[in-house]
């Protein structure tokens, strides 16, 4: 796999937005996807709240734009890993509503926080309607 890099590529609008390409490659591991906001109503209005200091460094690769509806993503999501040249699997960081990899859940309240990735898996971020749905593509 020298020189070939495995690739998130986004499946929906908001998947992109949050990338900002169609796919990005993933050079280093583990590669950490999360948001970094909260909402909450202030005053009657859906406002943005508990943003990281600019001090702090970042804890994810990956931020998910939170939009005007509470999306159930974690601020620190899923990671990516390698486990070897060739392998690789998606473990959740203990997130609220979990990951779901081709239709299997893992995380929150599942029997796993972690499984093998394959190329063509599905991830989808958080519940199954989430308008963040993204490909894991390698060439192993």
């Amino acid at each position: 796999m020298e020189g070939s890099y495995p690739v998130l590529r986004a499946l929906t609008s908001a998947a992109r937005a949050s990338l900002q390409h169609e796919e990005i490659l993933l050079r280093e591991f583990p590669f950490r996807v999360g948001r970094e906001s909260r909402f909450g109503v202030v005053h009657g209005k859906l406002r943005s709240m508990e943003r990281r200091r600019r001090k702090v460094p970042p804890n994810n690769d990956v931020y998910l734009i939170d939009r005007e509806e509470l999306l159930n993503i974690s601020r620190e999501h899923f990671q990516i890993e390698r486990t070897n040249d060739v392998s690789y699997e998606i473990v959740d960081r203990g997130s609220t509503c979990g990951t779901i990899v081709d239709g299997t859940r893992i995380g929150n309240e599942a029997a796993s926080m972690r499984c093998p990735l394959t190329s063509g898996a599905r991830i989808i971020v958080g519940l199954p309607d989430s308008p963040y749905v993204f490909e894991f593509r390698c060439d192993a």
